[in-house]
């Protein structure tokens, strides 16, 4: 049997003004993305243009600069409103504040963008921490949304949501919650959005 050939290698263009420009805004129509983000994607296509085409790395370097600058100055690159989408976003699908500061931290959003967004979902919810590890208990089936055997899982429950940085108080208070319609009653009489 005879292996298929493998695909050929794309062909790396020139990292020069238009081309950064374009990959720039290909890139942010297709994704959000923090200044420091973009700057390391297209820093990824300036270094793979050196190599091949022997650019100069740091004239590349400067074009990414001044295009990120532009950018951020024209609003299309906005680490605020950024961080505050991907706060709420990652907040709905169950992830811990904590978890939320370092993802942001990773992709190059600033302290004081994080501390905004994480603000705006403590204005959105009284306890963001419970909104959280409910809606990452009903989408895992952790605590009372477990279906059978919860005591043989409650060690199991209690690690998941360790691992996925709720403080203990709170996973205990999930893991221990008698129904879900209980948790959520709960929650809703604390101003919680569910």
């Amino acid at each position: 049997m005879e292996r298929p050939s493998p695909k050929p290698r794309r062909r790396v263009r020139k990292a020069d003004a238009a081309y950064l420009e374009r990959a720039a805004l290909h890139y942010l129509q297709r994704f959000a993305s923090s200044a420091e983000n973009l700057r390391r994607v297209l820093l990824r296509r300036v270094e793979r243009s050196a190599r091949e085409h022997g650019t100069d790395r740091e004239e590349g370097a400067r074009l990414v600069d001044a295009l990120v600058g532009r950018l951020q100055a024209s609003g299309m690159v906005d680490d605020r409103v950024y961080a505050e989408g991907r706060a709420l976003s990652l907040a709905r699908r169950g992830t811990a504040p904590r978890m939320i500061r370092a993802r942001l931290a990773q992709k190059g959003v600033v302290a004081a963008a994080i501390d905004g967004a994480l603000a705006h979902l403590a204005e959105r919810h009284a306890d963001p921490e419970l909104a959280a590890a409910l809606a990452l208990a009903r989408r895992r089936r952790l605590g009372p949304y477990r279906i059978a055997e919860r005591a043989a899982h409650r060690d199991r429950d209690l690690a998941a949501l360790a691992r996925a940085g709720f403080p203990y108080d709170v996973a205990r208070r999930l893991v221990e919650a008698e129904s879900p319609e209980a948790l959520e009653a709960g929650a809703a009489g604390s101003g919680l959005e569910l």
